[in-house]
């Protein structure tokens, strides 16, 4: 990963200067250089603390920001600015990773490893925040539906208020607070735990 020298410029919840530069970004390579230097610390310990391998997190990211490179004349700004749908490509992005890695036939094998975890919560988005046990964790959440390990990676593992979770999804927050429920449900099953 590339090594920044100087601090980068944060922008903190300035959302109209973040917006302004993404504009700017969409046809300036230096103004998009800027988006890098301001969200590429975030991405990066947002993808490892998804991973939980230095490599996968470095990979991710380089992966994130060249995907937002060639997608940010498409971008639509939300709510909640850039950082959330970098973390989206980010997430993604550690998916991809894996199932490059993977074994054909992993999928159904994950189900299986998953019978042999041994419960570590009852409740997952406690031990997700107690970061207990987190490699099982990530094994049951890398088992889950795409939309339910998508929306429970922005929400608690890159840590969006449910606004900006819900603005990164595209949904309603109503909508993120169901399909979140749906999603710890899912997960809490997964890791044995009870319904």
């Amino acid at each position: 990963m590339t090594q920044i020298t100087g601090a980068p410029r944060t922008y903190g919840r300035d959302l109209e200067l973040e917006r302004a530069l993404t504009e700017r970004a969409r046809h300036d390579r230096d103004a998009f250089a800027e988006l890098y230097r301001a969200h590429v610390q975030a991405v990066h310990a947002f993808a490892m603390r998804v991973s939980g391998s230095m490599d996968v997190a470095e990979e991710a990211t380089s992966a994130t920001f060249e995907r937002a490179l060639r997608s940010i004349e498409t971008f639509e700004w939300r709510g909640g600015g850039v950082r959330p749908w970098l973390f989206r490509i980010a997430a993604n992005e550690v998916n991809e990773i894996h199932r490059r890695g993977a074994r054909p036939g992993r999928p159904r094998g994950q189900a299986a490893m998953r019978a042999l975890v041994d419960p570590v919560a009852v409740d997952p988005a406690a031990a997700i925040d107690a970061g207990r046990d987190l490699d099982a964790m990530r094994l049951a959440i890398a088992g889950l539906h795409p939309r339910y390990r998508e929306v429970i990676t922005l929400r608690y593992l890159a840590e969006l208020s449910a606004d900006d979770a819900a603005a990164a999804l595209g949904c309603s927050k109503s909508a993120l607070a169901i399909t979140l429920h749906r999603a710890l449900g899912s997960l809490r099953r997964a890791m044995g735990g009870q319904r």
